[in-house]
Order: structure tokens, then sequence, then C-alpha cells
């Protein structure tokens, strides 16, 4: 019989996983699984809880929460030899990479895709020893989504990002960067940039809107040194996926990047805190299978 490792968030969104998790160990146990749970008790739980699994050679991991859930999961197995499938039911506040990947809100359509999807291998990012699959970035606009409370976040969702974002915005400056791209260089004043996976970064679906999972590239992002009136304007445009034609807007595809800064920036991998520049961001090819809805997708590139 087939195992599948539940690793869920009890207080991730409005405990919405917490809520349905009788339904969704009934739901694997009838589609062949021997399932089991385990709820994340802090930092490092489910990263942990995910290297036990795969060590223990579970068929399926199943991360419910939000991308910090999926953050962790991903980092316990990344290094892993034998890695399972990888399941995500969406539970948290923006849900950027369930979204990248069309997963359903509810989590009974998204339990479906669990046990009648089909796998898909996807990229994942590395820089340093730790592991992204959605975004990483630095800069004052990116740090504001681990300035957040857990229990704003989970009060009132999505608007506790633009709360922090507005208190903020009179305080961004920018920083000195060099950044290395597939042999290309840029150096001079940034206010952010972005290494992402997906095009759904932030609650923004147009972000990065050539990006694909399984294409073995990230797409950059480089917002250069500008005014406070400049950052709404682009902010704007990049809800319409207008921002990449902007002047003061870099946006290319690359396979390795390399940055470097005068002064510390916190690093954000998936909205959680990664250390600080420098760093190397290294696209690791179709590293991860995860189980994603049975239908053609467009945030997959067909490469064959």
């Amino acid at each position: 019989m087939k195992r599948a490792r539940l690793i869920y968030n009890p207080s991730s969104g409005r405990e919405h996983v917490k809520k349905h998790l009788p339904y969704i160990l009934e739901k694997l146990e009838k589609a062949g699984y021997e399932a089991s749970a385990h709820a994340t008790t802090g930092k490092d739980s489910a990263k942990n809880a995910a290297i036990v699994a795969c060590e223990r050679q579970y068929d399926l991991i199943i991360a419910a929460g939000g991308d910090g859930t999926i953050h962790e999961v991903i980092n316990g197995m990344a290094e892993q030899e034998k890695r399972p499938v990888l399941g995500i039911l969406p539970g948290g506040t923006s849900n950027d990479f369930a979204r990248a990947i069309h997963l359903p809100k509810s989590i009974e359509e998204a339990c479906d895709v669990l046990v009648d999807g089909r796998q898909q291998s996807i990229d994942i990012g590395k820089v340093g020893e730790m592991y992204f699959i959605n975004i990483a970035g630095a800069g004052t606009l990116t740090e504001l989504t681990y300035e957040v409370p857990s229990k704003l976040k989970t009060m009132i969702g999505q608007v506790a990002y633009y709360v922090k974002g507005f208190e903020k915005l009179p305080r961004i400056r920018p920083n000195y960067v060099t950044i290395e791209y597939d042999g290309k260089l840029f150096e001079g004043d940034i206010m952010l940039f972005l290494v992402s996976n997906t095009n759904s970064v932030g609650g923004f679906d147009k972000l990065a809107p050539n990006a694909y999972l399984n294409d073995g590239l990230f797409d950059l992002l480089i917002l250069k040194k500008t005014n406070l009136a400049d950052v709404v304007r682009v902010t704007s445009a990049a809800l319409r996926g207008e921002h990449i034609h902007d002047e003061r807007v870099i946006y290319v595809q690359a396979n390795r990047i390399k940055v470097h800064a005068e002064t510390d920036l916190q690093l954000n991998l998936d909205g959680e805190y990664g250390g600080t520049i420098p760093g190397e961001f290294t696209n690791l090819h179709n590293h991860v299978d995860i189980m994603v809805p049975n239908k053609k997708l467009s945030c997959f590139q067909d490469l064959y």
C-alpha cells in the first residue's frame, strides 16, 4: 500500500487545514494511501518532518499551509537521495505557489488534485545552503513579507501585507549591488531584485510573466533606484504585467545569478527570512516532482 504523510501548519490561514483534517485523511485513505499527519510546532518543524518522511520512503508528502510551510518542506526534501512526490494543500494567507500551479482554493478540490492529478517535474532554486520553490529577493520592499506578524496574517489575511507595505514606503532606501547573471553584469543602486521561479509573487500574478516552472531558468527582475512616486507607479504597472517595459526595470532570464551588496541586505526566500546577501542562486532543473491539476497549465513549458 502507498503511504502519504501530511505535514500541516495548524495555525496557518484561519486554521483552514486543521478544520478539514478528517476530510483530508479520509480522502487519501479512500484513494489507497495509508495516511498519517504531522502538525508543525514551530520553526523547522515542517523541514524536519519532511526529512523523516523521505528517510522512511513515503510515496507522497503533502505540504498543507502557506508558502512558509511549503518552503520548509522543500528544504527538508531537496538534499534527500530519494524524494517522494510533493502534494500541496493551500491554507495560508497569500498561497503564491499554489496559485502559480493553478490549484483550486478549496481544500476539497485541492484534495482531488492529490488523488486524481498528474505528476510534474519542477525546478527549484538554491542559494547557499538553502532552497526555495517560488521566489528569492532582497531590498527594502521585499522585507515586509516576513515583518508581518503571523497573528495579523491569520486575522486579516492578504490585507496584512499591504498594511505593512504602506508603513514601509516612506523608509524605502536604495542599495548598491553587483549582480552577475549568465555572463552579464549590472552594477548600481536598486530598490529590490527578485529571482523568480513562477509568475506568482506577493499576490501579483504577472510580476514575472515569462516564468515557467520547468525551463531550467529563473526570471530575474531588478528595480533600479527611483523615487517614491515611481515605486508606486511601477507597482501599479506590475498589476497589469506592464512593468517589464519600464526603463527602471531590468527583466531577464538566467540559470545562475550572483549578487553582492555593499551593505547587509536581508534575503527573502518564499516569504521567509533567508539570511543576508552575498549569494549565488542556482536553478536545479526538474529536481522535485509535484502533483498538479490534470490539464495543460500555463506555468509549464512544453519542452518536447
